[in-house]
């Protein structure tokens, strides 16, 4: 199946966008399926820094951990799924314009399915988030965009 893939334009400077996006703790004020986040390790963000994230997924509530696989601030990060019947894979990048006053955020998002996921995937999880990452993306720049300075 096809990536899905979203982008959206923030009146943000990209490490602005960037430190918002990698706040683990941030996640469940733009992502909408997201109950709670947090991480499961001290020190510095990076790759292998690894996350708690529950989820609503269709009807029900599931936790995943995250793992991060790409940490090139502030112009691209990605994450995937290491546990958990549904495994997501996602690479995000943020790109400045405007002389680096603004910034263009991508996030592609795939799925791997293990176990009941496999039937979960392509009935619930990729028509959920085809309706919900464009609005995850005018969350995110509604939140950066009408925060203070």
């Amino acid at each position: 199946m096809a990536i899905i893939r979203e982008s959206i334009d923030v009146e943000r400077r990209p490490e602005e966008v960037y430190d918002y996006v990698m706040d683990a703790g941030r996640m469940p004020e733009w992502q909408l399926s997201a109950v709670s986040a947090e991480r499961l390790d001290e020190g510095p963000v990076g790759i292998g820094t690894k996350v708690r994230v529950t989820r609503h997924v269709g009807r029900r509530v599931m936790p995943m951990t995250m793992e991060v696989t790409e940490y090139d601030p502030p112009y691209s990060w990605g994450m995937r799924g290491v546990d958990g019947p549904v495994r997501a894979q996602v690479h995000g990048e943020v790109e400045p314009y405007d002389e680096g006053r603004r910034s263009h955020v991508t996030i592609d998002i795939d799925f791997e399915g293990h176990g009941m996921g496999k039937v979960l995937v392509p009935l619930v999880v990729r028509p959920q988030v085809r309706k919900e990452l464009p609005r995850n993306e005018q969350l995110l720049k509604d939140r950066l965009e009408h925060t203070a300075e």
